[in-house]
């Protein structure tokens, strides 16, 4: 009877060191990672960090209602994964646009992820008419600098319409007094989140009560924040090369009219759908340009469009 044992005992050494050296042997190859596509899929209700901030300031996450409120975001973005992963490859794409003028500006990177959720990094148009990545009003354009008609719209400019939130939202914080009201502010308004932080006599975020879409704004945006910042812990499962990158572009001063867009881009050896594609705030095939205004019109480099 023990050497029966023995031999089973033994046959079971051998087996579990081949599971160890197969283990091994599954590297992240891309043959490893298409046979994972299929066999890897569960749900689990999730561990909320300990430490969640925005922008340095922390969530009461000892507050039962507010550990509830993250829970419910973590669990939203967490398992919708397809939008999850385009969140990932976008970000890739435009957050090196973003972040450094964040930084000029003196504003937190956590507001990087405001756009996230704004738009879903993509150049959305609200119910409301806010338009773009940001997500900004006719309004708020055109107080800030923006040129906004239906020739020209350049809340379709990446960089132009994040120096317009980097503006805002230090005023909001200059108004209100932190970074997680500034944020809240972007969805509700400085004078609607000033008016509910007197009626109700708080002066947190955290501490107010609020409608269902400022009420999870910030909540959303730490989630963003905390999935985007550990994909493995949270399931997302990708590649380097499955990322979007961004097409190196140079820009091309035009301070006259421009008749016709096709034409324009047969001279640098692109279609017109490729010119719109890096100048979506030129709204009409041609440039009225009846001011001799300088504009900067982006060109992908040469060999990225074949």
């Amino acid at each position: 009877m023990k050497i029966v044992e023995r031999i089973f005992a033994f046959i079971g050494l051998l087996s579990l060191c081949g599971l160890f050296i197969y283990a091994l042997k599954d590297a992240p190859t891309d043959e490893n990672f298409e046979k994972k596509l299929f066999n890897d899929y569960n749900v689990y209700a999730l561990q909320i960090p300990q430490n969640l901030d925005f922008a340095g300031e922390p969530a009461p996450l000892e507050n039962p209602d507010i550990f509830e409120r993250m829970d419910r975001e973590l669990l939203v973005n967490t398992y919708w994964q397809s939008n999850g992963l385009l969140l990932f490859k976008r970000a890739n794409k435009y957050f090196p646009v973003i972040e450094p003028i964040l930084e000029k500006y003196g504003v937190p990177n956590d507001f990087k992820y405001l756009a996230v959720i704004e738009s879903g990094l993509t150049n959305a148009v609200s119910p409301a008419g806010a338009r773009g990545v940001w997500q900004i009003m006719s309004a708020t354009g055109k107080e800030n600098g923006l040129e906004i008609n239906d020739n020209v719209d350049e809340r379709y400019n990446l960089e132009k319409a994040t120096e317009v939130a980097c503006k805002y939202l230090l005023k909001s914080k200059e108004d209100l007094g932190s970074w997680t009201l500034a944020a809240a502010a972007y969805n509700a308004g400085n004078y609607g989140m000033s008016k509910r932080l007197e009626e109700q006599n708080v002066s947190s975020y955290y501490d107010l009560l609020l409608g269902e879409e400022t009420g999870r704004y910030v909540f959303r945006v730490l989630a963003v924040k905390e999935i985007l910042s550990n994909p493995t812990k949270y399931g997302f499962n990708f590649r380097e090369k499955d990322l979007y990158k961004p097409v190196p572009t140079y820009k091309v001063p035009v301070d006259t009219a421009v008749t016709d867009f096709t034409k324009f881009a047969t001279q640098f050896k692109i279609n017109y759908k490729i010119l719109k594609i890096h100048n979506p705030w030129l709204r009409e095939p041609h440039l009225n340009n009846k001011s001799g205004k300088l504009y900067e019109i982006e060109i992908p480099e040469p060999g990225h469009y074949q």
